[in-house]
């Protein structure tokens, strides 16, 4: 369809001057270079189309006076679909380069496995002719040469020349793992590339040592990239220390450091490690920056062995970073992280997390392009945190957490660590610290410098068919399962300067009330920073409208279920609620590492260290299959547990905080034993509740027993199911939408069951419900609607209640609109097993 256009010139406009020409309901209107500086002006002051401003300004203006508001209006909606048209095309433009980026990394990508194609094809072929002329096979000397060369015979580390010529051939056996086929290199399970990919990942396989890789685009200039991921102890959480002990150029503009690092270990069951490695940085011909790292020889090698004698010495092979800058900004980065962490000096039991590519992949390799990502989206703004805070701020609180929660496991003697006399069969450790301050800076005034010191209980197990992720959420969600809020209190005291109140502590009640105020997090949430509020309230009379409540910092990480080979950890601290940026901090909490199945794990033996022998009451479930060979299934998952708590104390309490402390972890310990067997797959049916305790009918008899005897008494149906199969009812009653309790028939009567919905509604698990008696639910109107229809209850078999409050286990209030109690019957219909309860419609109040 054509359009005509009609052109018309404003009476008050002229000649000359840069024209802007804007269509206007049929007009061709031009404006003079003043008018439209002028519109521009106003614009920039005032973007918004509805400002009273704008229109002050516009009637202001004496050259904007002879225009009609209607086509000033047409220029401003014009302006600002040029403005969005000029971000979007900047926006697309920036896509593009990305895509081209990635495209061209993916290209390299699809090289390098076809050069590995053709390499194992033509090793194969080898392999052929080998097998076909094995009878006429004779030994090769010029092979046996080859094999026997002493790797660094020529060399001498003790000089330049010799570490440049390490330097050198550190830096081409890097590049052959980053770029080329030195190493077979499998893709990381769970990590697939794609548009939402943070990069590309990938472990060893049926190499020397543990070794992976990655490769992603990232928003930084090459040099920046190096400087950040050389402070190594920045980012790496595991890492203890970094000393640059030499560094001297390298004479083609590199540089060359000796460097001794020392790495926390994960658990108290193994000794840490340390590394004494030489580091080159250089830049190569196009353009690209490369700092790459290998181990020196010698097991005894590096400064002050004495201090040393703590770790066991690991192995670096050739390892490193290739930053590659690209058009437009940015970089391509190749990771490589090959090392060998001589799992020979661990227990037998936890040797596959010393020889995992995973655990590598996920604590080293992934961390590190994660980490430089995270810099690049704060440094361009796309990043915003709660409660005001600066990104770099709680940076240093997650890394201060965590420091003070590896030091704690750890109990490295140098720090002031000593273990307390023990008879050798005790499954926790107390060990304790004189010297130690909590405080960040030297002049905060909360200084606990003075105090006697820090004392730390701490133990690990082994944990049978538990999933780390989904145990760690619940001891972070269900605080009240496991913690003693008097001992909170006690550690949240100790904050202020002489406030210790250990052991005639003020009595507090906590409420039940846990909020959890989220800081920040990384960008693929596989870390939260949060505060927790719990509130308590005094039980004395004097203080009894004064708030006693307890704020804790704390970082939960690893909580992703499809993650392979990550660690959860759950590590928190007591603050005050000032929060000041230097705060003092004395972290404790849980580490849940997952061990890669392996043959012959049923017959590893659990007495390797003394702290295993916690597992004993964690052997839940029916007896493994090992005919069945499946490796991968849940019956063969297994993880290690570390638990740390630190306690301050007063020269004068010591034996008696160590008592409290060692009590106290051991009762947490039974607490996240139960929780752990609540979880545990092996606790649930097949579709899916968990199995009743014993001596009650099995889940499935009682659901059975549940829906007839509601149908029954009421007249109507409990559930709809489509089959009539007893796993089909037990399903059903487990995703109903009603909250539905099953108690016993006592003289206190107890919860013995209760479908998803009634254990969201008291906030507890099937194990725990079994310590809930039948009043506590209810508050004090609920009581008594409950007694008075008890009688009608046992008379016809059911009874209505109406709306009314009960409250869950952590102390919150739940509304119902109503309740249905009804007599579960036996399978003859004549003996009442237990009594029923279904809440129509509750909520948190």
């Amino acid at each position: 369809m054509a359009m005509v256009v009609a052109r018309q010139q404003h009476s008050g406009s002229s000649s000359g001057g840069s024209i802007s020409k804007h269509l206007d309901a049929g007009k061709y209107v031009r404006y003079t270079a003043e008018q439209v500086e002028a519109l521009e002006r106003v614009y920039a002051e005032c973007p918004k189309p509805s400002s009273l401003r704008r229109q002050q300004l516009i009637r202001e203006c004496p050259i904007l006076s002879n225009i009609e508001a209607k086509q000033i209006k047409v220029w401003f909606q014009n302006r600002r679909c040029r403005e969005k048209q000029r971000k979007e095309a900047s926006r697309l433009q920036t896509v593009n380069r990305k895509l081209t980026a990635m495209n061209k990394l993916l290209m390299e990508e699809n090289d390098r496995l076809q050069k590995q194609v053709s390499q194992l094809v033509c090793e194969n072929g080898y392999m052929r002719q080998q097998l076909q002329n094995a009878s006429a096979a004779t030994t090769d000397a010029s092979c046996e040469s080859v094999v026997t060369t002493p790797q660094h015979s020529l060399r001498d580390a003790n000089n330049p020349a010799g570490l440049l010529s390490i330097a050198e051939e550190t830096l081409a056996e890097f590049l052959s793992k980053a770029t080329g086929t030195a190493v077979d290199w499998v893709q990381m399970p769970g990590m697939k590339p794609g548009p939402d990919s943070v990069g590309i990942f990938a472990i060893s396989h049926s190499c020397s040592g543990v070794a992976a890789r990655a490769c992603g685009l990232v928003s930084l200039e090459p040099t920046k990239i190096a400087e950040i991921l050389k402070d190594r102890p920045s980012w790496f959480r595991d890492c203890r220390s970094l000393e640059v002990f030499t560094m001297f150029p390298a004479g083609n503009g590199g540089t060359i450091e000796l460097i001794y690092t020392q790495i926390y270990a994960p658990t108290t069951l193994a000794p840490a490690r340390d590394f004494w490695t030489i580091r080159y940085t250089t830049s190569l011909d196009n353009g690209s920056l490369v700092v790459c790292e290998r181990s020196l020889s010698g097991s005894g090698a590096g400064p002050n062995v004495a201090a040393a004698s703590q770790f066991v010495r690991g192995e670096m092979l050739p390892s490193g970073y290739l930053i590659r800058p690209c058009e437009g900004g940015g970089s391509i980065i190749h990771i490589v992280d090959h090392l060998n962490l001589e799992a020979w000096s661990v227990p037998e039991v936890l040797r596959p997390l010393y020889e995992s590519s995973k655990v590598v992949a996920q604590k080293l390799t992934i961390a590190a392009l994660r980490y430089i990502r995270q810099i690049a989206q704060e440094t361009s703004g796309e990043v915003v945190y709660g409660l005001g805070r600066q990104p770099a701020v709680l940076r240093t609180f997650s890394q201060r957490l965590s420091r003070g929660f590896n030091d704690a496991v750890n109990g490295f003697n140098d720090d002031g660590w000593s273990i307390m006399s023990c008879d050798g069969a005790e499954d926790v450790i107390v060990s304790v610290n004189s010297t130690k301050s909590l405080c960040a800076t030297s002049t905060h005034s909360n200084s606990l410098s003075l105090l006697g010191g820090i004392l730390c209980a701490k133990a690990s197990m082994l944990l049978q068919n538990v999933p780390p992720a989904v145990l760690v959420r619940f001891l972070r969600e269900h605080r009240s399962e496991w913690a003693d809020f008097n001992v909170d209190a006690y550690s949240a005291a100790a904050l202020k300067a002489s406030s210790f109140a250990y052991p005639g502590m003020r009595p507090t009640r906590f409420t039940g009330s846990q909020i959890i105020m989220p800081l920040g997090h990384t960008i693929e949430h596989e870390e939260m920073l949060e505060v927790i509020r719990l509130e308590g309230h005094s039980l004395a009379q004097e203080d009894a409208f004064v708030s006693r409540d307890i704020h804790l910092l704390q970082i939960c990480s690893g909580i992703d279920e499809n993650a392979v080979g990550t660690c959860s950890e759950l590590v928190f601290a007591p603050i005050d609620e000032m929060f000041p940026d230097d705060a003092p901090l004395l972290p404790s909490g849980f580490r849940v590492i997952p061990l890669d199945p392996k043959s012959g794990d049923a017959q590893d033996t659990l007495t390797a260290h003394r702290t295993l022998d916690l597992t004993s009451s964690l052997e839940v479930g029916p007896a493994t299959n090992l005919a069945s060979g499946d490796a991968s299934s849940n019956s063969n998952a297994r993880s290690v547990l570390t638990i740390a708590f630190q306690f301050p104390f007063e020269t004068s309490l010591q034996d008696s905080i160590a008592a409290m402390a060692r009590q106290y972890v051991r009762s947490v310990i039974s607490s996240v034993q139960r929780v752990a067997m609540a979880i545990s797959p092996s606790g649930l049916s097949p579709t899916v509740g968990p199995k009743l305790s014993p001596g009650s009918p099995e889940a499935l008899t009682l659901a059975h027993w549940i829906c007839q005897s509601y149908s029954y008494h009421l007249g109507t149906e409990l559930t709809r199911s489509d089959s009539e199969g007893a796993d089909s009812v037990l399903k059903s009653l487990w995703h109903h939408p009603d909250a539905i309790l099953c108690c016993s028939l006592k003289a206190h009567p107890v919860f013995v069951f209760a479908n998803q919905a009634g254990l969201d509604m008291l906030e507890t698990t099937l194990v725990a419900l079994q310590d809930i008696t039948l009043d506590k639910i209810f508050d004090e109107s609920g009581r008594k609607v409950l007694f008075s229809e008890f009688s009608k209850i046992m008379q016809q078999g059911f009874a209505c209640m109406p709306a009314g409050i009960c409250m869950s286990t952590m102390g919150r209030h739940v509304s119902y609109e109503q309740a249905i109690a009804w007599k579960v019957l036996a399978a003859e219909e004549s003996t009442v097993h237990c009594l029923a309860f279904s809440f129509v419609n509750w909520s948190f109040v």
